[in-house]
């Protein structure tokens, strides 16, 4: 297959590579403070027709290199955040426009970079600064409430039915999250973690995956995780040697993808 962005590729670094969650749609998103959208015909297929991948569109946020953009669940909306900044911007498919979001009330952080969306579409979920994590209303923007983690929060992760929030600290604790209530279920540690870095939580609520600096990715049964402090892992995967950044299932949780931003093809399928 030839690149999915090669009508137009980047004069900087890739941050998000994403699938539209229903059209044949790529976005690429990236350092050089532009989101581009190409048409992508028959990927699912052993042939592709789409020959050209034809650029859709490409819009510039000025002085704003995308640290991530994400679509919104309906796939109406894309949400990027910057490198070095407390607003983000919303691009609206539909109309056409971009919204920047300059200030989220109650939210006092200095920058605003990661964030999760929940797969119903009705939480947008920003991580701050000294553990405090930003809970916001899909629609309107605004701030729900706010939680705080022991530490500092390195990465968190939805359950399938948006119910819960799994949230990673540095220091290799899990917080577990009530949506609805907003308080702290439960929490145990990651074994062996010296620094956490991402999290993911199957597609089935089956498993959790814990990636720290070490490289080592640890799985976990989300039912040991709600009831101990200090669980076992079913595998700990040990093919990554530099700090594990990047965990995922697919969607039938039949495969890990494991992967490190810090040494080329890094990247590892259980």
């Amino acid at each position: 297959c030839l690149p999915a962005n090669q009508e137009r590729f980047a004069n900087g670094k890739l941050v998000t590579v994403q699938f539209h969650p229903s059209a044949q749609v790529v976005m690429t998103a990236g350092h050089d403070r532009s989101v581009s959208l190409f048409q992508v015909k028959n990927f699912n297929l052993c042939y592709v027709d789409g020959i050209r991948n034809p650029k859709i569109q490409s819009i510039y946020l000025e002085s704003f290199p995308i640290y991530k953009a994400c679509f919104s669940v309906d796939g109406e909306q894309v949400i990027a955040t910057g490198t070095h900044h407390k607003m983000f911007f919303v691009y609206d498919m539909m109309s056409g426009s971009i919204i920047p979001i300059e200030k989220v009330r109650g939210v006092e952080e200095r920058f605003l970079k990661n964030f999760e969306v929940s797969p119903d579409g009705s939480f947008m979920l920003l991580t701050g600064t000294s553990g405090y994590l930003h809970l916001l209303s899909m629609k309107t923007k605004e701030l729900i409430s706010t939680m705080k983690v022991n530490g500092r929060c390195t990465a968190s992760a939805f359950t399938p039915d948006s119910s819960k929030i799994y949230s990673y600290s540095k220091e290799g604790e899990v917080f577990i999250w009530d949506v609805r209530s907003r308080k702290c279920l439960h929490k145990f540690e990651d074994e062996g973690s010296l620094e956490g870095k991402c999290i993911a939580v199957s597609k089935n609520n089956q498993y959790v995956a814990c990636g720290s600096a070490s490289g080592v990715v640890n799985l976990y049964t989300t039912d040991v995780c709600l009831k101990e402090n200090h669980p076992k892992p079913v595998k700990a995967i040990m093919n990554l040697v530099t700090s594990a950044t990047c965990v995922t299932f697919n969607p039938t949780t039949e495969i890990l993808a494991v992967a490190s931003r810090e040494a080329d093809e890094a990247v590892k399928l259980v």
